[in-house]
Formats: C-alpha cells, sequence, structure tokens
C-alpha cells in the first residue's frame, strides 16, 4: 500500500517514512501545501492513506484536504498538526478528515492509527445487505452469488444506501453523496428508488420510504 505523507518538516518526515516502511508501506513524501493539493487534487491518486499536516508552506493543509475531497471521499486522512486549538482539529474533521494526531506523539500510537483506518478502508471495499454484495473496488454487485447490472445512477444509489444499511437517508445526503451534488429534482431521485424496487427481491431485502426522514434498505 502507499501511503502520502504531507509534512515539511525533514527530521520528522525521514523519521516517520522509515517507521510506516518498517510497516511495510511504501511512502511518498512532500513538504509543499502547492504540490501535495495538486497530487490530491485529481483523482487517479492511488494511494491508501493521506497523512497530513496543517502547516505547510505553499497553502495550509486546510486546503490541501477540501481538493482531495471534492472528488475523493473515501482516502482515508489523517492530520497531524502542532496547532493546540481545537479549532483547526475541528476544521480539519468537518471537511473530511477521519483522524488527527496533535504533535508530539509517539510512532506507536501513529502506527496504531494507521493500521486502524486501513481496516476500516478494507471493509468498506466490500459491503453486504443480505444476499446483496458490493465490491466496491471491481464497482461489482452480485446478488444471490449472481451478477445484479444495474444503470450507473442506481449504481451509485444502491451503494450509497448500502453504505447507510439500516438507517434512512434523506434526499439531500442521496444527491449529495451519490451524485456528487449534482442537480437533482426529488422526483429524480423517487424514480431510481422505485426502479431499484424493481430490481430487488422484496421477500428479502427491503428498499422503505421513511416520512419525514429518507429511504431505508435493510435485509429482511
Amino acid at each position: 500500500m502507499t501511503l502520502l505523507l504531507v509534512e515539511d518538516d525533514t527530521l520528522l518526515a525521514e523519521t516517520l517514512g522509515d517507521a510506516l516502511r518498517l510497516e511495510g508501506h511504501e511512502v511518498d513524501h512532500l513538504a509543499d501545501g502547492r504540490q501535495a493539493r495538486e497530487r490530491l487534487g485529481v483523482p487517479g491518486h492511488g494511494l491508501a492513506l493521506v497523512l497530513l499536516d496543517l502547516n505547510l508552506p505553499g497553502c495550509g493543509g486546510l486546503d490541501v484536504l477540501a481538493a482531495l475531497r471534492a472528488h475523493d471521499r473515501d482516502t482515508p486522512v489523517l492530520i497531524l498538526t502542532a496547532r493546540g486549538a481545537i479549532e483547526d482539529r475541528v476544521k480539519g474533521l468537518d471537511l473530511g478528515a477521519d483522524d488527527y494526531l496533535a504533535k508530539p506523539f509517539a510512532l506507536d500510537e501513529l502506527e496504531a492509527r494507521v493500521r486502524a483506518l486501513l481496516r476500516r478502508q478494507q471493509r468498506g471495499q466490500r459491503l453486504q445487505v443480505g444476499s446483496l454484495v458490493f465490491d466496491a473496488l471491481a464497482q461489482r454487485f452480485t446478488l444471490d452469488g449472481e451478477t445484479l447490472n444495474l444503470p450507473p445512477r442506481e449504481q451509485r444509489l444502491l451503494a450509497c444506501l448500502m453504505h447507510h444499511a439500516g438507517e434512512p437517508v434523506d434526499k439531500a445526503r442521496l444527491a449529495e453523496e451519490a451524485f456528487q451534488g449534482q442537480a437533482m429534482g426529488d422526483n429524480a431521485i423517487e424514480v431510481y428508488v422505485h426502479r431499484l424496487r424493481k430490481r430487488l427481491p422484496d421477500d428479502t431485502l427491503a428498499l422503505r420510504t421513511i416520512r419525514g426522514l429518507g429511504y431505508l434498505l435493510e435485509a429482511r
């Protein structure tokens, strides 16, 4: 797995890079915020996890994080910061960071946080609700072991519902997460939900409308 370490302190970057390589990871290092924003601001970066300092030359770590999250909501980000102010940590988490460590920190704790985030990411690559399975890496759905072919928008909608299986998801959140904030009328989402219901076996799966809360997918 390739990790990206964005840290402008040369000695700290060398220490962290060596520790992570001993854990079996490949580590790329950038010391400049502008370079990190360019690397992460486009799809296809090929990274399993990002370790991101907030106080960077060129542009701040929060700007780098925002550029990543504009197109990629899944790659784990661990913020490393010497800032003590709670508002900086809150801003990072609100922008989509998954965890943070305040400097100074122990290497053992950093390694444990990285392992936990990677485990969480790997679990998220395969979702299952009853007999319905979604392989996120292959972008493939199977139902009772057979491939379930869906149009692209229905695929994105179903994947989002599976990520939130067991909890209602409202239309605004579906538009944001499944369709990347595209303008989607309520009627359009209702149409896609209606089509999905027809494709799913109603004896083993339920796609319910929860009045005032949204749509809920669950196994019967």
